[in-house]
């Protein structure tokens, strides 16, 4: 019996990953896709935005939600079983995706399909690692001698890359795609230059694709056939060493460089306005990634919220229910105000 495949999509917080994946699903064309989600945050926001927008191909018991930590730390406890379940399936899926979160590591992923269990039974059809293209034009999350130097420019103490530089260059290295999203937000030139500097960090033969909003055809997303379980050596960790023991999946990146928690508030009353204030909030706190939900006076439907930085995207996407309430994950490094965001965040 054939494999089946499964799609890793990567990328750090805010790159657009649920975004890419939503539109895969809008366009599956009858494919029964299975998505595995791992959130950072104590809201399960992205697994809410893609239920129900793949119709027959993806339904509600079609995703399934790791929220027990990062899933590369959790392959033996979450992972693992996850995959197990949905193998076990009467009619298992044509497709399985997994969103990892912005602070997941791919290659301990990557290496648990070696695992007896899943080792005959599905394959890793290719890693896509999502990048916030205006963002690592701009020299965030990259590795390279500009953005370092503006690092240690804006702090006396620091003498080596940050640890969200490494997990960058950790989620290139793993790539068998690179995504660049937002490229609409690049000029030519910016964007040509980019997709160069990827293509000649990453392996060999890796593609670079630039797109916008996640609109990637899911011809070119899904069916790259690579097999990334059996090619772990070309894709190392370059910061992070794993223990020689495939059993053990510990490694040394540090969540508690980062937070989050809920912020609870009524209804708003006008979108665009509060969008505007949500921005302001982000520039004061310097805030990584906002998202959520939330409620407005007069509306039936709830508001979606999403935020990379200054930059909000907003839309209605169902009916808000009973609850009028609006729900919104902080995502930042460590350190956060949160009274004062949440002061500020107030309609």
């Amino acid at each position: 019996m054939a494999k089946i495949p499964a799609t890793i999509v990567t990328g750090f917080l805010g790159a657009g990953k649920t975004t890419l994946i939503r539109h895969m699903l809008q366009n599956a064309g009858g494919k029964r896709i299975a998505l595995i989600i791992n959130e950072f945050g104590d809201l399960g926001v992205d697994g809410d935005i893609l239920k129900g927008c793949g119709d027959e191909t993806c339904t509600d018991d079609d995703i399934m939600e790791l929220s027990n930590g990062c899933i590369c730390c959790t392959v033996a406890e979450d992972f693992v079983p996850t995959m197990e379940k949905l193998l076990a399936r009467d009619l298992p899926p044509d497709h399985i995706v997994i969103e990892t979160s912005g602070l997941a590591l791919p290659q301990p992923l990557v290496r648990a399909f070696n695992w007896p269990g899943l080792s005959t039974k599905v394959t890793v059809d290719g890693v896509v690692t999502v990048v916030d293209g205006k963002a690592v034009a701009e020299g965030r999350f990259a590795h390279d001698e500009a953005a370092v130097d503006r690092l240690r420019a804006a702090d006396d103490n620091l003498d080596h890359e940050t640890p969200l530089s490494e997990l960058f260059e950790d989620q290139i290295a793993c790539a068998d795609m690179i995504v660049v999203n937002k490229s609409d937000l690049l000029g030519e030139p910016e964007a040509d230059d980019l997709t160069g500097k990827l293509k000649s960090e990453a392996r060999s033969g890796v593609q670079v694709i630039r797109t916008a909003m996640g609109a990637l055809p899911v011809e070119i997303l899904l069916g790259q056939n690579v097999g990334s379980e059996a090619s772990l050596e070309a894709r190392r960790e370059v910061h992070h060493h794993h223990h020689d023991d495939e059993d053990d999946d510990h490694h040394h990146h540090d969540h508690d460089d980062f937070e989050s928690f809920v912020v609870t508030l009524g209804e708003i009353a006008d979108p665009n306005a509060y969008a505007q204030k949500v921005a302001e909030v982000i520039r004061t706190h310097d805030i990584l990634r906002l998202k959520g939900f939330a409620a407005v006076a007069g509306k039936p439907m709830r508001l979606t919220i999403q935020a990379v930085g200054p930059r909000i995207e907003t839309y209605f996407d169902r009916s808000a229910g009973t609850a009028r309430e609006t729900r919104l994950v902080v995502i930042g490094e460590a350190g956060l105000d949160r009274d004062a965001i949440s002061a500020a965040l107030a309609p």
